[in-house]
């Protein structure tokens, strides 16, 4: 496989550093889930009556049946994102073990081919087609909804039908509370979720090196954003509102860490870049840790302070949290210097999301260039430009299949697609460390996962936990798109991969 990759008709760039590296990690960790989901994270999903398609997994085992909605995690959000540490720091343990063995692009796929065969492979590759392609429809539905706000602070008014997913399971409201759109469907389209992908996808067909700078840049500006919203709301927050700390118990608690969780891609992201990196061995493992420390700090600064500021109840169902909590504030007594710190925050926000989605469509496309070149898709997605160096097809095809739900759906169901697919590529890479130390335990390794077998197995059992978190329906949903996998791969791949004969 690595000397494969090493042929000048399909070999990459190497251009990237531990620096860059760790930008692309954060570029998509802090900016999928921080500015966005974690509004429905803490809010939850309410229901009016218990359903099943609604409710947890871990909720139908342990009551014995439905209960109405997905709960939220309240002011525990924070007691959430630890346990999602916990998880990703054994998990990106095991990605940059691999990846310090396999420095090949498609990551979680390229280990699952390489340790569990083609036929696990093609799982988890189409898996993590729906893990990229739904993290990305769900921030570019975020963006739109920050673009909104830009509007707002400027004075621009526009009609919302444009600037709002065509089905809204929930309806919208303004700040007021008034009903905008009842929930369903509503005659209209989110404009800027579309245009944001088609333009991100214009910035990767150029090329790797012009994307990695571009995000390091924006990776910056969204930090400072990020601080500056932790640093100023210190000031306005209200002890009362962390009361009751945790609302729905550990039940609310899963629940939050199970939908915030597929902002943790960013690993995934980081390990796909291996093959365009200069020295992978030792510079993938430090993107990967570094990624996990940086994220997790700011996620339990942003988490605790929000909460703090607004109660937890008020963020139910909001696409832009954090802006929205300070434009409440700014109208209150006291709050006018909120005004341009929240103009600050929403620009970081805006440039946030730019570069996670960057990543996440960088991401997506090497993917399905890694199933090409193994010939499990079509020869057109590994073909690359002849002048810029990259993937141009599948770059431009990803684009075009995230830019239209994008316009269509809302950031709550997409977000928990993608948790699911998320969690299962981790579990998968978690049994690939243990079954390459079996099967190939003489192979050097730049990177070893401490303590044994132990890591990997904790992995696989807080992934597997988490995944209990998600509602019965996304369970559903899932097995349904793993079964036109196979499908497909039973019916096309599999008569034309490199092991057919």
């Amino acid at each position: 496989m690595i000397s494969e990759s090493e042929q000048p008709e399909t070999a990459l760039k190497k251009t990237l550093g531990p620096v860059s590296l760790t930008a692309l990690g954060v570029g998509l960790v802090i900016g999928s889930g921080i500015f966005t989901v974690i509004g429905t994270a803490i809010g939850g999903n309410p229901a009016k009556i218990a359903d099943w398609k609604g409710s947890p997994i871990l909720d139908l085992i342990l009551h014995h049946g439905a209960v109405a909605g997905r709960p939220g995690a309240g002011p525990a959000l924070a007691l959430s994102l630890v346990l999602v540490a916990v998880v990703c720091a054994f998990t990106g343990l095991c990605y940059a073990e691999l990846a310090s063995m396999i420095p090949i692009a498609g990551s979680a796929y390229t280990y699952t081919y390489a340790t569990l065969g083609e036929l696990v492979a093609w799982v988890i590759g189409w898996d993590l087609i729906l893990e990229y392609a739904f993290a990305n429809m769900s921030v570019s539905v975020g963006f739109a909804a920050h673009v909104v706000d830009l509007l707002d602070w400027l004075g621009i008014r526009m009609d919302p039908k444009w600037l709002s997913p065509a089905f809204l399971p929930q309806g919208l409201q303004d700040l007021a509370g008034k009903d905008i759109f009842t929930p369903g469907w509503h005659a209209g389209f989110d404009i800027p979720a579309f245009l944001i992908v088609f333009f991100i996808t214009v910035v990767l067909v150029l090329g790797i090196r012009e994307s990695s700078r571009t995000n390091n840049i924006m990776v910056l500006i969204k930090v400072a954003a990020i601080l500056a919203f932790v640093l100023f709301g210190l000031g306005f927050i209200h002890p009362a509102n962390y009361h009751p700390f945790s609302p729905n118990g550990f039940s609310g608690i899963l629940a939050g860490g199970s939908i915030i969780f597929f902002t943790y891609i960013g690993f995934d992201a980081v390990s796909t870049a291996s093959e365009e990196c200069r020295n992978p061995k030792r510079d993938v493992p430090i993107g990967i840790i570094a990624t996990l420390i940086v994220c997790t700090i700011l996620y339990m600064g942003v988490a605790l302070v929000l909460t703090g500021m607004v109660p937890w109840s008020t963020v139910v169902g909001d696409g832009a949290p954090i802006v929205n909590a300070l434009k409440r504030l700014s109208l209150e007594p006291g709050g006018q210097r909120l005004h341009l710190v929240r103009l600050f925050v929403l620009i970081g926000a805006l440039l946030g999301m730019i570069s996670s989605i960057l990543v996440g469509q960088y991401g997506q496309a090497r993917i399905w260039y890694a199933m090409s070149r193994d010939r499990l898709l079509p020869s057109a997605f590994s073909r690359v430009h002849s002048r810029f160096r990259t993937p141009a097809f599948s770059t431009i095809v990803a684009g075009i299949l995230v830019a239209i739900p994008a316009g269509l759906f809302d950031v709550g169901s997409l977000a928990e697609m993608s948790n699911i697919g998320t969690l299962f590529a981790f579990v998968l890479v978690s049994i690939g460390v243990l079954v390459l130390r079996r099967k190939d335990p003489s192979r050097r390794r730049g990177f070893s996962v401490p303590g044994g077998p132990v890591i990997p197995v904790l992995s696989i059992l807080f992934s597997l936990l988490l995944m209990a978190g998600l509602p019965a329906i996304t369970w559903v949903r899932f097995f349904v798109w793993l079964t036109i996998g196979l499908f497909v791969y039973f019916f096309y791949s599999r008569k034309r991969s490199e092991f057919a004969q």
